[in-house]
């Protein structure tokens, strides 16, 4: 597993925090376009740290300055409106919590090898976004009564040349019902844990979807489209779909809201651990719409399940962290360690993943080999 820091990305250095190792670098996935994973065993609190956060990228990096941007809502309205940065900045701000888990992390744990980047665990993050509901400038321009769905176009613009193909240069461009954009925590945000957006995470402004996967939070946002039929773009059609099935007949469906799962952060895979003492098993769980009520840790591949503390308390569409106190058994021996969640629908977290779903939402128990001696 090859890491490296990100270059125009400050290096973060633990030293202030006692014998804590130091940030080793996110893990590359991909060079160009930037596609850079974090190092999920490096877990240690809620809030992902900015130059920790995964980055997910499918076309460059757009070059944009915020005193020349401005942002569009048109289509289905009543007035069409345009905003610059400064604009946007007057309004009243509201803070979201929230997790962004990419609709593909956990790909690399499927088999036999699938297309597509191959995260593995760490595609996902926790961060405090500031920006301004979509609902408050919804309603600025008017939603004219018929109108069915909201477009988020970013300024992310290229050619698809593997398939499917696109058909020439396209825009990053996703959709969501109109109930979903008027909640109250989706938001265009323009700060990040309480700093400015860095290129890499959508500067100027960027929309953040809670429950949603991360391709729904489109960076670079130029333009907000209200329109009165769904939209059947390449990356709501093609891409980001899965298989649904209505009356047995499988039709390509957009994916949308994050599934129930747990993670372990430590051990890691192949971690040597200390036989015959209290070894802190950790990670974090999180879910869409619902809120995550249980953990449970398996050491006997799935056949009997223990509790795991939930830590801090429940923040909707924020990981929950949780930890469990194992005492492992003496002598040298491997073992193998699985997690699952469950949400306040009931939701458990399945043994192996629905073939319907493609290469997305990737939300299977994964087993953890370690080593104890």
């Amino acid at each position: 597993m090859a890491t490296a820091i990100i270059p125009g990305i400050a290096s973060a250095s633990n030293a202030d925090k006692g014998s804590e190792p130091s940030f080793p670098g996110l893990i590359i996935r991909e060079k160009e376009p930037v596609n850079f994973e974090f190092p999920f065993p490096m877990l240690s609190e809620a809030i992902t740290p900015n130059n920790q956060f995964f980055i997910r990228t499918h076309f460059p990096i757009p070059k944009l300055q915020a005193k020349e941007w401005k942002m569009t809502i048109g289509g289905h309205v009543n007035k069409e409106i345009t905003l610059t940065y400064d604009e946007l900045r007057a309004l009243p701000a509201k803070k979201v919590m929230a997790t962004l888990e990419c609709a593909g992390n956990g790909r690399a744990n499927l088999a036999p090898k699938v297309k597509g980047l191959l995260w593995e665990q760490g595609a996902v993050g926790n961060a405090e976004w500031t920006g301004v509901p979509l609902a408050v400038l919804l309603e600025k321009a008017g939603i004219k009564e018929g109108a069915v769905e909201i477009i988020l176009e970013g300024a992310d613009k290229g050619e698809v040349s593997e398939e499917p193909k696109s058909p020439g240069a396209i825009h990053f461009a996703r959709s969501l019902p109109l109930t979903k954009a008027m909640q109250a925590e989706v938001i265009l945000a323009y700060q990040m844990n309480g700093k400015d957006l860095s290129p890499e995470h959508g500067y100027p402004v960027r929309a953040i979807i809670p429950g949603w996967y991360g391709m729904a939070s489109v960076k670079w946002l130029t333009k907000i489209l209200a329109v009165n039929k769904p939209f059947e773009g390449y990356w709501q059609t093609l891409e980001y779909a899965y298989w649904k099935r209505t009356d047995e007949q499988p039709t390509l469906t957009a994916v949308t809201e994050v599934q129930v799962k747990a993670e372990i952060a430590r051990p890691a895979l192949s971690e040597v651990i200390p036989a015959g003492k209290i070894y802190r098993v950790h990670g974090a769980a999180w879910c869409g719409e619902s809120e995550i009520v249980k953990v449970e840790l398996s050491f006997d591949e799935g056949k009997t399940w223990q509790p795991a503390k939930l830590l801090g308390k429940s923040v909707r569409f924020a990981w929950r962290l949780w930890e469990y106190n194992w005492e492992v058994p003496l002598g040298q021996q491997r073992h193998k360690l699985m997690s699952r969640a469950t949400d306040s629908n009931g939701i458990t977290q399945p043994m192996q993943h629905d073939k319907d779903r493609r290469t997305y939402m990737v939300n299977k128990i994964v087993t953890v080999e370690v080593e104890a001696q």
